[in-house]
Formats: C-alpha cells, structure tokens, sequence
C-alpha cells in the first residue's frame, strides 16, 4: 500500500503550488490532516466487507463536497462559510479537496486493487494500470482502457480497470492485515509501510525538501511570514 508518509510527502508537494499566500503552518496542518483522515477506513473493515478503499477512497464523496462548497461561495447571494471562515479557509477548503484527490485517492488508484472510485453510487473497484507508448510498429498504444468488439455479435466492451465488489476485494492494511475470510494459523505480522518502492521515497524526501525550501525562503529577507 502506498503509505502515509508518501502522501504526505504529495500533499506538501501540491500545498507549495497551490495554497500561494496562504502558505503557513497552519494550513499546512490541516492539508497533511485531510490527506490521512482517508486512511481511518481501515478501521471499518469490522463492521464493513472492503471499507478500506472505499469509504475514505472514492470520488463521489469529494465531487459532492465540491459541488456543496461552489455552491456556497460562489453561487449563494451570502456564503454561510465565506462569513464564518473568510477568504483564506475558502481557498484552503479548495486546496485541500484537491489534496484528497490527488495526494491519497489517485496514488492508491494506482496500486493493488485500486479504489472504489465511484462508491456509493456503484459498488466495483477500478485499478489504474497500463501505458501509454508510440512505437514505430504499432503507432499510439494506449492499455489504460481496454476497447474490444465481439466478432460475432459486433457489440462493444470497455474495460477501464474494473475489479471486484467490497464482498469480493480486501487490501490489506496494517489494521487488517490480511483477508478475515482466509482462515490462517500463523501470527499476523502487521507492516507500516514508508517507502515500498524507489519512486515512493523519491516523492515523499521531494516533499520534505519542497517544505524545507519554502521555510528558508519566509526566513529570506522579504520573505513572507506565518
């Protein structure tokens, strides 16, 4: 599993391009608190077949934050939040929907079995998983989507990833380990992960080097402050 460190380190990566002059630590904080809130589906597993990756990793639930939050602060004659909060919490508010997305839903879609994208409207988990290439043979190759047409009956099938259901698909994780429906005597070993693989730890240290920069540049003469 991609682990927390990883999207953190994504997290920070998008906040220094995207949060501008609201840049602080406290923004910060709230940013890498929403990119590990996600995580805490784990926990559901005992109450829920397949709830991790998919009740914290879907993107119906952000799609209706959206759309709840323009309608506030930008269509209604008053936002209730703009005069609660101001500006600043708005933009953050912006930022870190798309923290959530791409910071934590979008690594995971990647990996393992992906998520339940579009849960709770459809139950099925989707892994984004292929390449795209130009070859001298071939010309443009794309496998992230699978086209295919029946020969005989001439009709047409999209495979975009597409998986199991929460009764069929368990990631494991460090709350559960391993499938509860596999029935194994040996003692669970729990791993936290950090960095499963090169491009992982190069993100994550990418990251904490982008929040170091950003520091030392406050720090400079003329720099802004918290």
């Amino acid at each position: 599993m991609v682990s927390s460190v990883v999207h953190a380190g994504f997290a920070l990566l998008l906040a220094a391009g995207l949060l501008g002059d609201y840049y602080d630590r406290r923004a910060l904080a709230v940013l890498l608190a929403i990119v590990v809130i996600p995580e805490a589906d784990s926990f559901l597993g005992f109450v829920m077949s397949g709830a991790h990756r998919t009740i914290g990793h879907n993107l119906v639930l952000p799609a209706a934050g959206a759309a709840l939050l323009h309608y506030d602060a930008r269509l209604r004659e008053r936002s209730a939040l703009r005069e609660r909060l101001g500006d600043r919490w708005i933009a953050v508010a912006w930022v870190g929907l798309f923290v959530h997305v791409f910071a934590h839903v979008s690594l995971d879609w990647v990996h393992l079995e992906g998520v339940n994208v579009f849960w709770p409207l459809r139950d099925r988990f989707y892994a984004l998983d292929g390449e795209i290439l130009l070859s001298t043979a071939d010309g443009f190759v794309q496998t992230f989507v699978d086209l295919r047409t029946d020969p005989e009956t001439g009709r047409r099938a999209v495979d975009a990833g597409g998986g199991g259901t929460t009764e069929t698909v368990h990631v494991n994780n460090p709350v559960e380990p391993r499938d509860p429906a596999d029935e194994i005597e040996e003692p669970v070993e729990r791993i936290f992960p950090v960095a499963s693989a090169g491009w992982r730890l190069y993100l994550a240290g990418t990251g904490l080097f982008v929040l170091a920069a950003r520091r030392l540049q406050d720090r400079a003469p003329g720099g802004g402050g918290d």
